[in-house]
């Protein structure tokens, strides 16, 4: 079975004289450089490894993570990874990732389990707690929390199935009841 791998974030800059790099997620995916996974830099050096394996990572969820890789030990090793992109393998990303892969969400048809309503996917907005889908069908539109009550699966391919809360309605358009 084939291999298949993901990109997850890209290096902005460096930071201090260890051969630390900030990185910044890409695709409005969510943060997914964490310590012990291995990446892969893209395009890789002329010298050494493309292969690595975080650390260390710590993030402040304002300006990117903070992320040491094996065999980066200076500023000059961590200069040739700026503006470099980050691959791992998609086995080793978290399961609930199609819940926050906007990327591919935007445009999926999505279905209320209980009225029977198909809409669309027109944007995801990321909210405090949780993100939060935008729907639109020809009721209008309708914003949903992603919560495990809501959306308990995102398949890779067809109809996501939802339970839209009781109380929610669609705006600018007519009722689904």
């Amino acid at each position: 079975m084939q291999v298949q791998y993901r990109c997850i974030a890209r290096v902005v800059k460096t930071h201090g004289r260890q051969g630390e790099v900030v990185t910044v997620p890409v695709h409005g995916l969510p943060s997914l450089v964490s310590e012990g996974l291995e990446v892969a830099v893209v395009p890789p050096r002329l010298k050494g490894s493309r292969w690595h394996r975080v650390t260390s990572c710590s993030s402040d969820d304002r300006s990117g993570s903070l992320v040491s890789l094996s065999g980066v030990s200076s500023m000059g090793d961590a200069e040739e990874l700026v503006g470099c992109y980050l691959l791992a393998k998609v086995s080793d990303l978290p399961e609930d990732l199609p819940l926050f892969d906007r990327e591919r969400l935007v445009g999926r048809e999505v279905i209320d389990a209980s009225s029977g309503v198909v809409s669309t996917i027109a944007e995801v907005m990321s909210g405090p707690a949780n993100d939060v889908w935008v729907l639109r069908c020809e009721l209008g539109e309708l914003l949903i929390p992603v919560i495990e009550e809501v959306v308990r699966e995102v398949s890779e391919e067809g109809r996501i199935v939802v339970r839209v809360p009781s109380g929610l309605s669609w705006e600018g358009g007519r009722d689904a009841h």
